[in-house]
C-alpha cells in the first residue's frame, strides 16, 4: 500500500442490478446478488499499486444493493485544467499523456481496462503528476453485466464501444454476449482527453447521443479524423499549430479500426515520447514479505541523514498507508454512508414513494418513472480526516517510529504510557477499538513484520498481548514460521487437472461460513476450491475430509488476495494442531485425542466428567467436529481469529484446554440435563464467552502438566532455538511444543484400549522432577525449569506400603499405602480424599506405585468421589529409582 501523503480518502456510491427473488442457480441455492459478485472481484484491485493510479482501499455493501468504494483520492483533475479556457503546452501534453499511458499499460499487464477515461477521473497530485482513478469500476462490475448503466461516458468511447451498446449478461434473451473491451478501447478515450487538451476546452460535452452515433458513423469514412473533429468544434486552427509529434500521437490514438489502434504498452515505446521517457524511471513494484527476493534492495536514504530527523511540524499520520489511514478513520468514528448523505449522494425516501405505482382510495392510480437515484452518480466524497487527527493529536511523532530493540515495554513511552498500559488490561473487543491504542499496535506490528524473520521471536512477544486485526494475517502467517518463495511454490502445484476429491470440495464450499459476503462471493469460492486443491495434490500421503474447507475459510478471508500465503498457512497449521488427522484411516488417531480429552476434563472437572460418563454422552458424540476443524465449524469467523490468536501461541494440546472451557462455561446446564436434552444442546450450541474461554483456557494451559496430553500419534517435536541458542521449552507462548526428549524419563506410549481404560493422565517422570524442582546426582540431563508464570503446585501421593516408602521416595512425597484404602479384593476400606488428601485439593496430585493397576485404580477412585487435578505417574516410582532423587528418611534417635 502506497503511503497517504498529499492524497485525501474519496468515496462514491453505486447500485449493482437487482436479481430477481424467485430464481435459483442450477445447484437450488438462490442466486449470489450482483452486489456480492462485486465485492468479491473488488478485492484483488487493492492490491495493484503504482505511482500513476489511484489506490483502491475497501468496498462497502448497504441495503438495496448498494456498494460504497473508497480510494485514493485527488480534488484537482484534468477538467481544473480545461476550465483555464486556454490551450495547454505540447510538452505538458506529451507528459500527461505518458503518465495516463503508464497507468493503463501497468493495468493491462493485470488484464484490466480502464473504459471510463474521462477529464474528471484523470486526477492531478499536489506535483501535477497523473493520477488515474475508477480503473477498476470496468472489472469489478463484470465489463458493466452487474449494472443497469453503461461504463464510460459517450463522448470519450470508442466506435466499437459504441457500436456494441449494452449488455446484461444475467439476460436469458440474449444469445450472444459482446465480447469485452481491450486496452485498445482505452487509447480512443486517450486521444479525445488530448484532444480538448490541445483545444484548451472541454468541446465534446452537451453532445445528444443520436447525434454522436451519427458522427462516429462518418469518422469511419475519414482519413483524417484529427482534423475531421477540429473542424466539427471550431478549434481547426489551434490544432493546426500543434507539434509534429502532438500531431501524430492525436492520430495513433484517433484510429477508426481497432486493428490498426496501438496498445497503450505499444505507444509507450513510440519515437513520439523519445524526449519524455528519459524523465521518467521504470516502476519496481515492492517485493512481498514472502519471497526470494530482497526487501531492501531499493533502500535509499538521503545524502544528508539529518533529513530523517526534521523537528518541524509534521503530520506523521500521512507517511502511514492508505489503508491503516482508513482503518483508524473507520475506528475514530467515520461513517460513508452518513459522509454521502451530508454530501446529498444518498436521499433517503418515504417506501411508499420507492414504488413503481400505487392505488389511493378512489382507485386513481400514480405512477412515476424510473427512479434515478439508482443511476450511476459518479461524484467522489472527499471523507474529512479531521475527526481522526483530532484523535491523534496527542499521539507524539515517536509512537510512529518505535524502537524494536527496547526488550523493556512493548507500548511507546511518548504517548500517554499510563493510558495504554490501561488499555492493555481492557477486554479484547474494547481495545480493537480504540483509535490510540490500534495506531501504536499496527505501526509496532508492521516494523516487525517487515524485519520478519530477523525479529520472529519480538513478533511472539508482541501477540501475546493481542495482534491487531489489520494485520492479522501477515502476523499469523510468522507465528506459523512462513518463510521462502511461497508464490513459486503455490504455482508449481497442479490445480487444475480434475481428481476424485473435486466433487466433495465443489459440495463443501456453498455451505462453509457462508453468511460472509467474501466467503459467498463467486471469488471467494473459487478460491476457496484453489487453496483446497492445492493441499489435496500436494500432500498425497493425506485426504479430504470434510471439515478441511473450515480449516480453510480463516485463513482465506485473511488473505484472500493472496492464495500462496494462505495455502503456506494452511499448510503449516495442519501438521502442528491436526498431525495424521485427514489420513484415509484415522480413526486410530481420532479415538487416541478424544481420550485424552476426556481424560483432561477428568482432570480439571471431575463432577462434571462423572455425570457425562454416566448419562454415555461421551467426547465422541459431539467433539469430533470442534477438534477436526480446529472449532471453525462451530463458531463464526470473528471469534475464530480470537481464538486462534491465542491458540497459534500453543501447542498441540492447547485445544484441549479450549474445550474443556467451552464445557465449563455450559457446566450448569450440562450437569442438570440428561443425555437426550446434551445432544439437543449441542445440535445448537449456545453463545459462547470467547474471550472468557480464551481467558480460562490459558488457566487451564499452565495447570496442565505438559505430559499429561501426550500422544503417540503427535507430530515428531523438533527442538527450536533463537539466535541466542536458548531453547524454547515453555509450556506456553512457545513457537513450538516440545515433546519430552527421547530419556527413560519420557512417558513409554501405550496401546488405545490400556488408554481408554484410565481415567486420569499419566505424565512422565521428567515432569514430575521439573514440578517437584528436584536436583541430585542424576545421570540424565536435567530439563529446563518452567517460568514462574507457570509454576504448578503439586503433591506426590506414594501408594507403596509403609516398608516400601521407608526404603526410599520422593521428597516432599507422602505415603498413603493401597492397603490402607482398598482390601484384598478391591473393595473400598476408606476414602483418603476425606482425610489425608483433603487438604491437597489446591493442587496436582500424583499418584506413584511400584504397580501401576493399583495407581490407576487408586486416580480413578479419586475421580469418583470429584477430587480434581489427578494423574499417575507413567512406570511408577521404578521410573525414578535410576536418577538417585529418592530419599530415605533418617533413623529415629
Amino acid at each position: 500500500m502506497q503511503p497517504l501523503r498529499d492524497a485525501e480518502l474519496g468515496a462514491f456510491t453505486f447500485f449493482a442490478s437487482p436479481l430477481p427473488h424467485d430464481v435459483c442457480g442450477s445447484n437450488g441455492l438462490p442466486l449470489t446478488p450482483n452486489s456480492i459478485k462485486i465485492l468479491g472481484r473488488f478485492q484483488i484491485l487493492k492490491t495493484i499499486t503504482h505511482p500513476r493510479l489511484c489506490q483502491y482501499i475497501d468496498i462497502s455493501r448497504g441495503k438495496h444493493e448498494r456498494l460504497v468504494v473508497v480510494a485514493e483520492h485527488y480534488e484537482r483533475s484534468l477538467t481544473d485544467l480545461l476550465k483555464q479556457d486556454k490551450p495547454i503546452s505540447s510538452e505538458q501534453v506529451l507528459q500527461i499523456a505518458y503518465e495516463v499511458l503508464e497507468g493503463l499499460a501497468f493495468i493491462n499487464r493485470h488484464s484490466l481496462v480502464h473504459r471510463a477515461l474521462s477529464p474528471h477521473n484523470v486526477l492531478l497530485d499536489c506535483e501535477g503528476k497523473v493520477k488515474l482513478a475508477k480503473f477498476g469500476f470496468y472489472y469489478m462490475t463484470d465489463h458493466g453485466a452487474d449494472v443497469d448503466f453503461p461504463i464510460g461516458y459517450p463522448s470519450y468511447l470508442a466506435p466499437e464501444v459504441i457500436a456494441q451498446g449494452m449488455f446484461q449478461s444475467t439476460d436469458p434473451s440474449l444469445s450472444e454476449i459482446p465480447l469485452p473491451s481491450g486496452p485498445k478501447t482505452d487509447m480512443w478515450s486517450l486521444g479525445m482527453l488530448l484532444f480538448e487538451l490541445c483545444a484548451g476546452r472541454q468541446v465534446l460535452q452537451n453532445i445528444e447521443i443520436s447525434e454522436r452515433l451519427k458522427f462516429i458513423i462518418t469518422l469511419g469514412c475519414m482519413d483524417d479524423i484529427v482534423t475531421v473533429l477540429a473542424e466539427e468544434h471550431g478549434c481547426l486552427d489551434v490544432i493546426k499549430e500543434l507539434p509534429d509529434n502532438v500531431l501524430l500521437l492525436l492520430r495513433k490514438c484517433l484510429t477508426f479500426l481497432p486493428s490498426k489502434r496501438a496498445t497503450p504498452a505499444e505507444l509507450l515505446e513510440d519515437a513520439v515520447f523519445e524526449r519524455i521517457s528519459c524523465l521518467y524511471t521504470r516502476y519496481a513494484s515492492p517485493v512481498s514479505l514472502f519471497s526470494s527476493s530482497l526487501r531492501c534492495v531499493h533502500l535509499q536514504l538521503p545524502e544528508d541523514i539529518n533529513e530523517l530527523c526534521k523537528v518541524d511540524e509534521e503530520d506523521y499520520l500521512t507517511e502511514r498507508s492508505v489503508d491503516e489511514v482508513y482503518h483508524l478513520w473507520c475506528l475514530a468514528g467515520g461513517d460513508l454512508e452518513k459522509e454521502l448523505t451530508n454530501k446529498g449522494i444518498i436521499q433517503s425516501k418515504p417506501p411508499v414513494c420507492t414504488l413503481p405505482n400505487f392505488i389511493v382510495e378512489d382507485g386513481e392510480t400514480f405512477g412515476q418513472g424510473r427512479d434515478r437515484s439508482f443511476l450511476l452518480d459518479d461524484t467522489t466524497v472527499t471523507l474529512s480526516l479531521g475527526q481522526l487527527k483530532n484523535r491523534l493529536k496527542d499521539v507524539a511523532g515517536e509512537a510512529y517510529y518505535p524502537l524494536l530493540e527496547d526488550e523493556q515495554t512493548c507500548l511507546p513511552q511518548s504517548i500517554s504510557s499510563n493510558e495504554l498500559s490501561a488499555a492493555v488490561s481492557l477486554p479484547l473487543i474494547i481495545r480493537e477499538r480504540d483509535t490510540e491504542y490500534q495506531l501504536t499496535r499496527i505501526v509496532l506490528f508492521d516494523r516487525l513484520l517487515k524485519a520478519y524473520p530477523y525479529k520472529k521471536n519480538q513478533v511472539w512477544k508482541e501477540a501475546r498481548v493481542d495482534i491487531p486485526p489489520l494485520l492479522r494475517g501477515l502476523a499469523w502467517a510468522a507465528l506459523l514460521g512462513v518463510e521462502g518463495d511461497i508464490q513459486a511454490k503455490y504455482e508449481s502445484i497442479d490445480k487444475d487437472t480434475p481428481i476424485p476429491t473435486d466433487r466433495q470440495i465443489e459440495v463443501d464450499i456453498p455451505r462453509c461460513h457462508q453468511y460472509d459476503e467474501l466467503l459467498s462471493s463467486p471469488q471467494g469460492h473459487i478460491k476457496f476450491r484453489r487453496v483446497l486443491k492445492a493441499w489435496v495434490v500436494s500432500h498425497p500421503d493425506l485426504v479430504y475430509w470434510q471439515g478441511l474447507d473450515s480449516l480453510c475459510a480463516p485463513f482465506l478471508y485473511l488473505n484472500f488476495n493472496n492464495e500462496a500465503l494462505a495455502y503456506a498457512c494452511m499448510s503449516a497449521f495442519i501438521p502442528k494442531y491436526l498431525y495424521n488427522f485427514f489420513l484415509k484411516d484415522n480413526s486410530h488417531v481420532i479415538q487416541e485425542y478424544l481420550t485424552v480429552f476426556s481424560q483432561m476434563i477428568a482432570f480439571h472437572d471431575p463432577e462434571l466428567s462423572n455425570h457425562l460418563n454416566e448419562i454415555g454422552f461421551i467426547p465422541d458424540l459431539y467433539a469430533i467436529p470442534w477438534f477436526l476443524t480446529m472449532f471453525t465449524h462451530v463458531f463464526p469467523l470473528h471469534k475464530i481469529f480470537h481464538l486462534w490468536d491465542t491458540l497459534l501461541l500453543g501447542n498441540s494440546s492447547f485445544p484441549f484446554c479450549i474445550g474443556v472451557a467451552i464445557l465449563q462455561q455450559l457446566r450448569d446446564r450440562l450437569l442438570a440435563n440428561g443425555f437426550n436434552e446434551c445432544i439437543l444442546l449441542f445440535s445448537d450450541l449456545p453463545e459462547i464467552d470467547i474471550e472468557r474461554c480464551v481467558r480460562e483456557s490459558i488457566i487451564l494451559f499452565c495447570w496442565t502438566p505438559k505430559s499429561a496430553t501426550y500422544r503417540q500419534h503427535a507430530q515428531p517435536s523438533k527442538p527450536t532455538s533463537d539466535g541466542n541458542g536458548f531453547v524454547k521449552t515453555m509450556a506456553f507462548y512457545s513457537s513450538e511444543y516440545q515433546d519430552l526428549p527421547n530419556t527413560d524419563l519420557t512417558r513409554e506410549p501405550l496401546k488405545l484400549s490400556e488408554l481408554k481404560a484410565e481415567v486420569s493422565p499419566r505424565i512422565s517422570a521428567e515432569d514430575l522432577i521439573d514440578l517437584c524442582e528436584l536436583t541430585g546426582p542424576a545421570h540424565f540431563k536435567t530439563p529446563v525449569k518452567r517460568p514462574k508464570a507457570v509454576k504448578t503446585k503439586i503433591v506426590a501421593v506414594d501408594i507403596r506400603s509403609s516398608e516400601d516408602f521407608s526404603r526410599g521416595h520422593i521428597p516432599g512425597s507422602i505415603n498413603v499405602p493401597y492397603s490402607s484404602v482398598f482390601g484384598p479384593d478391591g473393595e473400598l476400606l476408606q476414602c483418603p480424599s476425606t482425610s489425608t488428601l483433603a487438604s491437597y485439593k489446591s493442587r496436582v496430585v500424583v499418584i506413584l506405585s511400584n504397580i501401576t493397576k493399583n495407581a490407576v485404580t487408586f486416580a480413578a477412585h479419586l475421580v469418583k468421589v470429584n477430587f480434581p487435578s489427578v494423574c499417575v505417574l507413567d512406570g511408577g516410582i521404578n521410573k525414578m529409582k535410576p536418577t538417585g532423587l529418592l530419599t530415605v528418611p533418617s533413623p529415629q534417635i
